[in-house]
């Protein structure tokens, strides 16, 4: 296999569709199964690159891009993805996600994850009960406290849906550095299932402690901001990609950054959003074949760090 840019891959992938060639990368997944890791509180394995929301599946009613983000989850099934994960304030993206699942026909495949986004227990439940609704599901997989809003109160209800079944999972997010020491702490003192924290090869800080609290703890870890917040692609722009990426199965730069992610122990599941099919068989495609090692990771530091 040789290496590709992410818009290189792009291209190819556009011919692939007409039939005129098949993207490397491609025929790798269709020969490969997306690798899994397991939940640390029940054993269940997920697939190790999920979907994010945030934004890309904010288009309300526009027909032509719920018409897209269609073939979105149609592909991401496909390739083996499982985790969709939205909130409350992503706009419409949790009944867009409903909708295009339901439509489809494929809305019992996939591990949904929300949030709760406000103060206090009645508004809590009431928030809640309103994504259920949104994102039709009578039980959802994972709901996750938004940016530690009012964690003490919804911390009660989380544990008792679950204990109820009315979710299965329950945890805490946020996307900033100076909340990795909280986080750390809630960890030890609440057990959550779940914990969600930005984290890429160019922000590193929750390498620190923050991944192996959860991993001593028992924590399942998602990441969120893999790309921080696209910097590292406007890094990398018309830069090429090593030649020792074929290695470890890097064909993109997309999957250089997800790799990086992946190849902690501690995580479980990265959730890079888009609303192009094109990326989100790059993204998928970093969830199968070899992840780098220890030498491998430091490599990929030195070599991004000199572009």
């Amino acid at each position: 296999m040789s290496a590709y840019t992410r818009r290189e891959a792009s291209k190819l992938l556009g011919a692939a569709a007409l039939g005129t060639l098949i993207m490397p990368s491609l025929a790798f997944t269709n020969a490969r199964s997306i690798m899994k890791r397991k939940i640390p509180s029940s054993g269940e394995e997920l697939p190790v690159v999920g979907l994010g929301t945030w934004q890309t599946f904010d288009v309300g009613n526009n027909a032509e891009k719920r018409a897209q983000l269609s073939q979105v989850l149609l592909k991401m099934k496909e390739l083996g993805g499982a985790m969709i994960d939205s909130s409350p304030m992503y706009g419409t993206s949790e009944s867009v996600v409903g909708d295009l699942t339901k439509q489809q026909g494929i809305q019992d495949h996939f591990f949904y994850a929300t949030k709760v986004w406000t103060s206090g227990k009645a508004a809590g439940i009431s928030q809640m009960q309103d994504s259920f609704n949104k994102m039709k599901r009578t039980q959802m997989d994972l709901m996750q406290i938004h940016n530690l809003v009012d964690w003490q109160t919804h911390v009660k209800t989380l544990r008792e849906w679950k204990e109820s079944g009315k979710i299965r999972y329950w945890g805490f997010t946020h996307y900033t550095n100076s909340s990795h020491e909280t986080l750390a702490k809630l960890i030890k003192s609440e057990q959550p299932d779940f914990v969600q924290f930005n984290y890429s090869i160019n922000e590193r800080h929750a390498e620190i402690s923050l991944l192996n609290v959860a991993k001593d703890q028992g924590t399942a870890v998602i990441i969120n901001r893999p790309y921080d917040g696209g910097s590292l692609f406007r890094k990398t722009k018309n830069k090429a990609l090593p030649e020792w990426c074929k290695d470890i199965d890097i064909n993109s730069w997309g999957q250089f950054f997800l790799k990086y992610i992946l190849s902690h122990e501690a995580v479980n599941c990265v959730i890079p959003g888009t609303s192009k099919v094109k990326h989100v068989v790059d993204n998928m495609n970093a969830g199968y074949g070899r992840l780098p090692d220890s030498s491998e990771r430091k490599k990929m530091i030195n070599y991004l760090t000199g572009l």
